[in-house]
């Protein structure tokens, strides 16, 4: 019983950690305060609207956005669910 109460806490714990969208990651194309043009034609998240973001970010996900690039960002938010990418995205923006 003790063993399956630990993996059960533990697949909780991993499951909670994947869910999470880590915006450090995100920094190295975008910056840190989300200025900076990813790729040298991105667009400046910083001056974008939640809206626009979470727009943004699910049409990477459903290929309906982005340009020569969005193949990049489609592979990078792959692994988070629709929810999780609209609360991300209150959380950067205007």
């Amino acid at each position: 019983m003790k063993k399956i109460s630990i993996l059960i806490i533990s697949l909780i714990t991993t499951t909670t950690l994947m869910a999470t969208v880590n915006a450090k990651t995100c920094a190295f194309c975008h910056g840190k305060d989300w200025s900076k043009k990813a790729l040298g034609i991105g667009l400046d998240v910083s001056q974008m609207t939640h809206a626009e973001i979470a727009i943004s970010l699910k049409g990477y996900m459903d290929g309906s956005y982005g340009s020569s690039k969005a193949e990049l960002m489609k592979a990078q938010i792959a692994k988070y669910s629709v929810s999780e990418l609209e609360e991300f995205s209150l959380t950067i923006g205007k």
